[in-house]
């Protein structure tokens, strides 16, 4: 039966007409080439190449041969690059930097699709900074960092909204919403209990500045508890509201563990950028994560 790699020293023998050049680029011994050959020779049944006092020169079957194999010799070797580097991209371990509420979003979703994380929990100035060194391979930010070492793709939208426990009784609070009475509309909640995800309540205050025009609400979280994720699971089973982004709620809001409460729209989307060093090699990952992101959010509540 002919061995394949009997080809492949004969294609590189072929090439640079010397068995030691070859056996380089073969990381090959150059006995172990002469065997090769050899042994193709005798299988075939035709001497293929003449001693030179530098190197050797093909014969002319060694020439007919060479045209009558390279085309498919060259298609093999393609295939078998291409399985090594998916084989590669397979088992590599990337890592990717998120904060904390966006992993909520999507950490499952990228843990699915990649053997191999090691994830980086920052908010979006510090994650630049990490792929700006190449520390990171890539940042899923909430804000656009456009640098000569570095490059960026929108994934998707996502908008803080309101939500609470099916159980709460929002009757009231649509009434006064419908009436556009913004002042009993804050009353009303500043009368709930609050959940938050960070004692500094980022999200409430950016939902008031846009709802209410104000900078600084003056309700008192009640439950500070540090996963976005967490904090919904918790919400659902007690009395509250909670500001979230509406990614986040999506699932809860489907099995009727939260009801929406106000999207307001006078509160803006935001984008969600992928950020990647430029020149990483990692092009397939990011097209990878790129595509999955963009179904995930093209999804939107």
């Amino acid at each position: 039966m002919v061995n394949l790699e009997w080809y492949r020293t004969f294609k590189a023998v072929y090439k640079n007409g010397n068995f030691s050049v070859a056996a380089k680029e073969l990381f090959m011994s150059q006995p172990a080439v002469s065997q090769q050959i050899s042994m193709l020779e005798a299988h075939v049944g035709n001497k293929l190449f003449n001693r030179k006092s530098k190197g050797v020169e093909p014969t002319e079957y060694a020439k007919l041969l060479n045209n009558l194999i390279i085309d498919a010799l060259d298609r093999l070797e393609s295939v078998e690059s291409g399985f090594r580097a998916k084989a590669e991209d397979a088992t590599r371990l990337i890592s990717v930097g998120i904060s904390k509420h966006l992993f909520d979003c999507v950490g499952n979703l990228l843990i699915s699709k990649f053997d191999l994380i090691d994830f980086t929990f920052a908010e979006n100035d510090e994650l630049f900074a990490l792929v700006d060194a190449k520390k990171l391979d890539f940042a899923i930010t909430t804000k656009r960092f456009d640098t000569f070492d570095t490059a960026y793709e929108i994934v998707g939208k996502i908008k803080l909204i309101l939500v609470a426990p099916t159980s709460l009784d929002i009757t009231e609070f649509r009434q006064k919403l419908k009436s556009d009475n913004f002042t009993e509309i804050e009353q009303w909640l500043n009368a709930q209990k609050w959940y938050s995800h960070d004692a500094r309540i980022p999200h409430i205050k950016v939902f008031w500045l846009h709802a209410f025009n104000k900078k600084r609400p003056s309700m008192v979280p009640n439950y500070i508890i540090p996963s976005e994720s967490e904090m919904l699971r918790l919400l659902a089973k007690n009395d509250g509201v909670a500001v979230t982004w509406n990614c986040n709620a999506r699932n809860h809001i489907k099995e009727n563990k939260l009801q929406l409460v106000w999207n307001s729209f006078h509160v803006p989307e935001e984008f969600v950028y992928l950020l990647t060093p430029k020149n990483n090699n990692l092009k397939s990952f990011f097209d990878i994560i790129e595509k999955e992101l963009k179904l995930f959010f093209g999804n939107r509540l």
